[in-house]
């Protein structure tokens, strides 16, 4: 099993954990809402987890631009 972190704003792939096995608590997914949980979380056939998250250069962005908060998406 693996998980794959890809930023939710641009897209670029962040990162990827290759286990065996990882609970939930483990992977911090406890702390999310189970609304957030169903945004941004997502499973495939193989028991890979796809997890959406935000990059450095977004996080940035936001940090500078705080008013892009209320876009959906602020990259195109």
């Amino acid at each position: 099993m693996a998980v794959y972190y890809s930023c939710k704003h641009c897209g670029v792939h962040i990162g990827k954990l290759d286990v065996t096995s990882a609970a939930s608590t483990n992977l911090g997914f406890d702390y999310l809402s189970d609304q957030e949980r169903e945004e941004y979380i997502s499973y495939d056939e193989q028991g890979h987890v796809y997890v959406k998250s935000i990059c450095e250069d977004c996080y940035e962005m936001l940090r500078r631009n705080p008013d892009l908060h209320a876009l959906d998406t602020f990259i195109q």
